[in-house]
């Protein structure tokens, strides 16, 4: 199980990842779009979207940053892990699937497994308007829906224009 654990979160690591090159230039690109809309044309284009906003200023800079609500879905272990070993393989295939999909169409910015062999197996942070949008895409996920997962949602609170480091 901790090798497969570890394939998947390598899979996510490198999908992620992919090229530093085009990375950087997405990543420019991406600045460059953002900086292109002001604070107000961006606030105006997220609530129009649904999402949940705030400003926050930075102390120091006294930069507006805005806050956007995501949802961090925690995939916890399910009540039904009593499958064969190759059925929780092509499971365990089908959950990366899922959740490359919803990466690749925007709805989830990142997802991982935890290192460890606890309860709570990894996250997916949704990048969604809704509660009850982010419950629908993580419970479509096949290891939820064959009940080797389950999974618990909260609201999370993030700045729109920061990445991960």
């Amino acid at each position: 199980m901790k090798k497969i654990l570890f394939i998947a979160l390598a899979l996510i690591i490198f999908k992620s990842c992919k090229n530093e090159i085009k990375e950087e230039v997405i990543h420019e690109e991406v600045k460059t779009e953002f900086k292109e809309k002001t604070v107000k044309e961006l606030k105006a284009e997220l609530t129009s979207k649904g999402f949940q906003i705030f400003d926050y200023v930075d102390e120091k800079t006294q930069d507006t940053i805005i806050m956007q609500q995501y949802f961090i879905a925690f995939l916890k272990r399910g009540e039904n892990r009593s499958q064969s070993e190759e059925e929780a393989k092509e499971l365990q295939a089908a959950h990366l699937a899922h959740l490359g999909k919803m990466y690749e169409l925007g709805y989830a910015d990142i997802s991982g497994p935890f290192g460890d062999d606890g309860d709570i197996r990894g996250i997916t942070i949704y990048n969604v308007p809704t509660l009850q949008m982010a419950d629908s895409l993580a419970n479509a996920d096949p290891s939820v829906k064959a009940g080797r997962l389950a999974i618990e949602i909260h609201p999370w609170w993030a700045a729109k224009e920061f990445c991960l480091r």
